[in-house]
């Protein structure tokens, strides 16, 4: 009889969901990504072409948004 795999410890490394990648970028608004949480989200935007579209549209709407608030003053 064969043992059950040892869970597997969260390194850091694993590719993580466009779930999680959105819930990321959402909260590097708020603070700064831990080292951890920058290294899972650069290796998911290294692989996922949905993200890093979505990542230049994030990028675009907070320069858009940058330059009619300072329009507006």
């Amino acid at each position: 009889m064969s043992r059950p795999p040892k869970p597997r410890r969260n390194t850091g490394t694993e590719m993580i969901s466009c779930k999680e990648a959105t819930r990321l970028a959402s909260l590097q608004l708020e603070r700064q990504l831990s080292f951890g949480e920058r290294l899972q989200y650069r290796l998911h935007l290294a692989m996922c072409v949905g993200c890093r579209r979505a990542e230049k549209q994030f990028a675009f709407m907070r320069q858009a948004m940058g330059a009619w608030m300072s329009q507006k003053d």
